[in-house]
């Protein structure tokens, strides 16, 4: 009995040691803490167990046993994390697909559309690491996020049976694909059909649509017989960062500082936040206090030579010569006896007189050669030579007299591209306030593109703004092609967006019913210009709030024409993939993938009904259920309640047949036949009419009260153009000079 007693305390204490030692062992977890759950390891910051064990609540993640016993690591509500990254500062989960199928009479058997929402904390969806893919002959896939604020589509079709290629190429014949912005925290990802699947059912039964991360998709996976698996989920890369701070911010709060000693702070390439590193010469977790530890590089010669005597310093090591022999030990070491000395030195000094002059001569040329290498890369990577098939194709004169802006000229102007000078960040680039040297006050939009795929819009945006020269169009002064990213040079706009203006508080300058009629009727004038006055017809494609500037007077800019396309003559649609904003975008080209002159009168039609109710174009109700404004906006007008939903600020300020003319118009528009809707042309006249006939108001209630002796002076603003607003009598403005230029405000959304 005494033995087995001795025996079981001697096997405890061993288990306990080896818990002791497995909880220390992994220099990546705090001390105490488990390493892994099931096969996936748990580095630090995150953390399982207890709350210590993470950096914050944010980065705590749960363990949890799966029904036949296995440890199951999760990130989220049905989100199996797989693997996480310190390195890329990644957390890769599994997710489950959207599927629609159909049985042969047509009947759906089977519909599960996904909705993915991350956990709070600095997290978001991978863009450059994701791909959203539909894969059916027959498919339709959506995906938007919760917010509202992205949107696009793909359409899969095919009438016989596709192989699915194991290099991932995706030409939209039995599958689509399409890529996401930087910074969403959720989607919604809905599939359907269009057909039932009937004319493809049996080879394609069903439909599937999911974002994958690229490194693991392989399309071979998904043949078009496939049918929905138990384990069918994809593989979802997730990017985080210590905090959403920059690093001086962070720096600055020594308390809440994630990075360890011996570490360098950075910036993430998703913009989001700062991340961690270690310093040269020192490896290990950069989020634990001491973490990074000093690398011996003399344990290690094979990867830190050293001909001599080695010692390790912090951070580096130190390589002496043997006694004898001199030289950097890192490198070789090398000894000379007197005679040697001396006839080295003779030749040295004559060497080294030819080599500091053919060194300078050489230098010199290496550099300039160098130069001229690298502005012709970064010319070609961004676009110089189809920009250059465009001036040679073009009949327009105007793209050659666009100024080209050298890349120091520019780097100047924004002070090196100080993040303090940053106006808004897209999904195409990021815009900086910038000075030229003759003191213009200008708008710097530098690019974020990444692929040649990517260059189309960016050309299209300097071609077709390099033709228009118009009052109420924001005006392109430039651009440069030598820098590493393409940059574009605008007219500054002071004052924001619309949006702005309509959803976020400003008690300080509300919209008036005047400005808004006057800014809807410059914006319609300015689309009208487009489709029917400029010498060849222009789409805009993207009209919306947000892309509709208000100058130093409150004048309306049209912005953004990244996805316009002009037409030839004999043209009267476009047919392409489709794109725009949620919200926005023409339901008729959603289905037909044509995109005419009405569909820019539809988004137009939305931006009315937003200056009309202050309402959102996705708008949310009390039980937070998502509305499309314009149709919630055509029912009320049928019904004849539209003043249920005008917004209270100019409701009782203004009168009520101009509000019903206004909307009436903004109903016509969002007819959903293309074919009823009206011109543009005929919008701006009906605009100009209501707006003459309040100003008419205006003058005879001013002469009544001049017949009683009292003086009024009628003062604008924000205003001193023309009030004719029509397409045709808009006057093309001239040079920016820099008295135009005023104290600005920069706005937050380009």
């Amino acid at each position: 009995m005494i033995l087995q007693r001795w025996v079981f305390l001697l096997m405890m204490l061993l288990l306990l040691v080896a818990a002791v030692t497995g909880a220390t062992a992994n220099p990546d977890v705090r001390d105490g803490c488990r390493e892994r759950c099931g096969d996936v390891i748990v580095p630090y910051p995150f953390g399982i167990g207890e709350q210590r064990c993470a950096m914050n609540e944010n980065f705590f993640l749960d363990c949890n046993s799966t029904d036949d016993g296995h440890l199951e690591l999760w990130f989220g509500k049905n989100m199996p994390a797989r693997n996480i990254s310190l390195l890329n500062g990644t957390v890769t989960v599994g997710i489950d697909i959207s599927v629609d199928c159909y049985d042969k009479s047509g009947w759906q058997s089977h519909l599960f559309n996904q909705s993915m929402t991350l956990r709070s904390g600095p997290f978001t969806f991978s863009d450059s690491r994701n791909m959203f893919t539909a894969v059916g002959c027959d498919t339709t896939a959506t995906v938007i996020n919760k917010e509202g604020t992205f949107g696009a589509a793909c359409l899969s079709l095919c009438t016989v049976n596709v192989t699915m290629s194991k290099n991932n190429s995706c030409s939209g014949s039995g599958c689509c694909q399409t890529s996401i912005p930087k910074g969403l925290k959720s989607l919604d990802i809905t599939i359907q059909s269009f057909n039932n699947h009937t004319d493809v059912f049996e080879f394609n039964p069903c439909g599937f649509a999911f974002l994958e991360d690229k490194d693991s998709l392989d399309l071979s996976d998904w043949p078009l017989s496939r049918t929905p698996k138990p384990n069918d989920t994809s593989n979802v890369v997730i990017e985080w960062v210590a905090q959403t701070e920059t690093c001086e911010q962070a720096q600055a709060k020594k308390s809440s500082y994630a990075c360890g000693i011996n570490t360098n702070c950075y910036y993430s390439d998703n913009g989001q936040g700062y991340r961690c590193a270690c310093n040269e010469g020192f490896e290990g977790n950069p989020y634990l206090e001491k973490g990074c530890q000093d690398i011996d590089e003399c344990k290690d010669p094979k990867k830190y030579s050293c001909h001599g005597k080695c010692h390790n310093t912090n951070g580096d090591y130190e390589c002496k010569c043997p006694l004898g022999m001199h030289g950097d030990g890192k490198v070789g070491c090398q000894g000379f006896d007197i005679i040697t000395i001396i006839i080295s030195a003779v030749v040295g000094v004559v060497g080294v007189l030819l080599l500091v002059i053919g060194s300078w001569w050489l230098y010199k040329i290496m550099e300039k050669r160098k130069s001229i290498k690298l502005k012709q890369k970064f010319f070609r990577q961004n676009g110089g030579l189809l920009l250059q098939q465009h001036l040679s194709s073009s009949d327009q004169g105007g793209i050659s007299k666009t100024k080209v802006f050298s890349s120091e000229e520019l780097e100047t102007a924004t002070d090196g591209f100080n993040v303090n000078r940053i106006l808004g960040q897209g999904g195409q680039g990021t815009v900086y306030k910038g000075m030229l040297a003759d003191g213009v006050i200008v708008a710097v939009k530098r690019s974020t593109m990444v692929g040649e795929e990517n260059l189309e819009g960016f050309i299209n945006e300097v071609c077709i703004l390099s033709q228009i020269n118009q009052r109420n169009i924001v005006r392109l002064l430039g651009c440069c092609l030598e820098a590493e990213v393409p940059l574009l040079v605008y007219e500054f706009i002071p004052n924001g967006t619309l949006y702005e203006y309509l959803h976020r508080q400003n008690e300080e300058f509300p919209l008036s019913w005047e400005m808004r009629l006057q800014i809807a009727a410059e914006t319609a004038g300015a689309l009208c210009y487009l489709h029917s006055a400029a010498s060849i017809p222009i789409f805009h494609r993207d009209i919306k709030s947000t892309n509709i500037l208000l100058d130093n007077k409150y004048r309306a800019k049209i912005a953004d024409f990244g996805t316009s396309r002009s037409l030839s003559d004999d043209q009267t649609h476009l047919t392409t993939n489709v794109q725009g904003t949620f919200g926005y975008f023409d339901p008729e080209y959603f289905w037909s993938s044509q995109y005419t002159d009405k569909s820019d009168v539809y988004s137009f039609g939305v931006v009315l009904a937003e200056l009309l109710t202050r309402q959102k174009a996705i708008l949310t109700n009390e039980s937070q259920e998502r509305k499309n404004l314009a149709a919630h906006f055509v029912l009320l007008m049928e019904e004849n309640r539209i003043f249920d939903i005008v917004d209270a600020q100019i409701k009782e300020h203004c009168p009520k047949e101009d509000v019903i003319g206004v909307a009436n118009i903004a109903m016509r528009c969002l007819n959903l036949n293309g074919k009823m809707r009206p011109t543009m042309k005929q919008v701006t006249s009906e605009l100009e009419r209501i707006i003459q006939l309040s100003q008419k108001k205006d003058v005879q209630q001013n002469n009544e009260e001049a017949d009683q002796g009292i003086t009024a002076e009628v003062i604008s603003a924000w205003d001193d153009a023309s009030t004719s607003i029509t397409c045709s009598s808009f006057q093309v403005d001239q040079a920016l000079s820099s008295s135009d230029v005023e104290p600005l405000v920069p706005f937050k959304t380009w």
